[in-house]
């Protein structure tokens, strides 16, 4: 029998050359708003001490990009994570997180904060399971009610409050 050789991506953070990749998983992804592809450039360069990327055979198959609100950075704020289709389940979006809060949790980070759709069952799974990983409260509150968004065409996003993480 051949067995096909699971390729385990590598994390890093993100570099201005993965922000094309990043931005055609955003697309394919189904659930996430699409953003400028200048928007994940700039979250590659200026931001890329707060993101991080999983790369298997020189291909991007994951990301996660974010930051640290400049009136809250004790928080560090996941502003999305995908994972392409032919990789998930394979704790890779568990492992960006925790790769990105390797380099937050020195900078006295001491929450993690998204917000979240009722419908994306992926992200409230994550966040959910790393709540209970990392044995801290998660709290959820309403955070932006879809009358603040164009037309009202786009779901409520609710807050997740996970920590304080050690």
């Amino acid at each position: 029998m051949h067995r096909t050789q699971q390729i385990l991506p590598t994390i890093r953070p993100p570099r201005a050359e993965d922000a094309t990749a990043i931005w055609s998983l955003v697309q394919k992804s189904g659930s996430l708003d699409s953003n400028s592809p200048y928007a994940y450039l700039l979250l590659c360069t200026d931001f890329s001490e707060a993101g991080a990327v999983a790369e298997a055979d020189g291909e991007i198959v994951g990301f996660l990009v974010g930051y640290r609100p400049p009136t809250r950075p004790e928080t560090y704020f996941v502003w999305q994570i995908a994972v392409a289709d032919a990789y998930r389940g394979r704790g890779i979006a568990p492992a960006l997180l925790d790769a990105v809060l390797d380099r937050m949790l020195p900078l006295e980070v001491k929450f993690l904060e998204a917000t979240v759709t009722a419908s994306n069952a992926a992200s409230w799974a994550l966040f959910r399971g790393f709540a209970r990983h990392a044995s801290a409260p998660c709290f959820e509150q309403p955070a932006f009610p879809s009358d603040l968004f164009p037309d009202g065409a786009h779901e409520e996003e609710v807050r997740i409050r996970i920590g304080p993480l050690d």
